[in-house]
């Protein structure tokens, strides 16, 4: 079931509303997917070949996607052109299958201008964060394993893993739920990748954070990502990391139409931490993260995702595990029972080979 925060959030923002019109059955049947997935309201899916002007006039629509083959000699585009008070948009072509290697590049292109026209459903997280701020303490911590109990990292130390927390719509209750659940000691810091509207930023962490054990804080430029906090990735500059595994705000944006780009701190992460870093896809709109997917794989890191029925919004999880890149997913608390788990058979295997000499 969704979430309170998810009603919330849809109560206070309308998601901006799309006729379609193209004239295959596949290429009506791609974008109503892709932009369900992102947050649009699709109001009409129609072959040209079955509208009339009355149509045109009757539906009520914040932008016209027009995606046909031929659009030589259209009489009916003529009359949208000619008539139509809201923008036209016409698409990217011929959409290529979801699971194509082309999906998400073509996808990024179409949902790129449909934000700079009508709006990015994203905003539609902030309002949630209201319901965050008000909620009771979660239920009991995922109890910390004895072997990592008794070799506790050191307050403040660079962390040896670093983790992505990655989400969008749903996002925000989703991981507040996996950080409540997870206790502190553990040998691993983590980024949080929120699509939000960057008003909402510097209010994400106390809303996530609070009943935490978990120190969740905005990015510091040159610092490393330590022990037992969390930072959240900067929604207006990309954060990347230098050759001492430093935090690096760049300065630059981050490419379109996602900020902050899942694709591109996944790739930032993996291309300085390799194997020690992982990657956990939570609630969210749309394929952000499935183009870097095989990049963090091939990099020997891990990626896990949130089950779709514990999603507000499951597309984002759903696009990786459709490119079999996930290899565990569960709800928030199962994701946090997960890693502790992962983090005590590391430790016990580096345990072992210890007592065995081996370094």
């Amino acid at each position: 079931m969704p979430s309170t925060g998810w009603f919330l959030a849809m109560n206070e923002y309308t998601s901006a509303r799309i006729a379609v019109i193209a004239d295959t059955s596949l290429q009506r049947h791609v974008l109503q997917q892709a932009l369900g997935a992102n947050g649009y309201q699709v109001v009409l899916n129609s072959d040209p070949a079955r509208l009339e002007r009355a149509d045109l006039a009757a539906c009520d629509t914040d932008l016209w996607l027009v995606d046909l083959a031929e659009l030589e000699d259209s009489p009916l585009v003529d009359t949208l052109l000619e008539s139509a008070e809201v923008p036209v948009l016409f698409g990217e072509g011929h959409a290529p299958e979801r699971q194509s290697e082309h999906y998400p590049r073509w996808e990024r292109r179409l949902i790129g201008k449909l934000k700079h026209l009508v709006g990015d459903p994203a905003r539609a997280v902030g309002p949630s964060l209201e319901g965050l701020m008000g909620q009771s303490p979660a239920p009991a911590r995922v109890e910390l394993p004895l072997i990592l109990a008794e070799t506790p990292p050191v307050e403040g130390s660079p962390a040896p893993q670093v983790w992505l927390l990655a989400a969008s719509m749903g996002g925000p209750e989703a991981v507040k739920q996996f950080l409540d659940s997870l206790p502190a000691g553990l040998p691993v810091g983590f980024l949080y990748a929120q699509h939000i509207d960057a008003s909402f930023e510097e209010r994400l962490p106390q809303a996530v954070g609070r009943h935490s054990q978990w120190k969740v804080g905005l990015a510091r430029a040159g610092d490393p990502v330590r022990c037992g906090e969390v930072i959240v990735v900067p929604v207006g500059q990309e954060l990347d990391f230098d050759s001492q595994e430093a935090m690096d705000l760049t300065g630059r944006a981050w490419p379109e139409p996602y900020s902050p780009s899942i694709d591109r701190i996944m790739l930032n992460l993996a291309q300085r931490f390799g194997a020690r870093c992982g990657v956990i896809a939570f609630s969210g709109m749309g394929s952000d993260g499935s183009a870097a997917a095989a990049y963090v794989r091939r990099q020997g890191g891990q990626i896990w995702t949130q089950s779709a029925a514990t999603c507000a919004c499951s597309s984002m999880p759903d696009s990786l595990r459709e490119g079999d890149y996930s290899s565990y997913s569960g709800s928030p608390r199962e994701l946090a029972h997960a890693l502790v788990e992962r983090l005590t058979e590391q430790a016990v295997e580096v345990g072992f080979a210890f007592e065995q000499g081996h370094p």
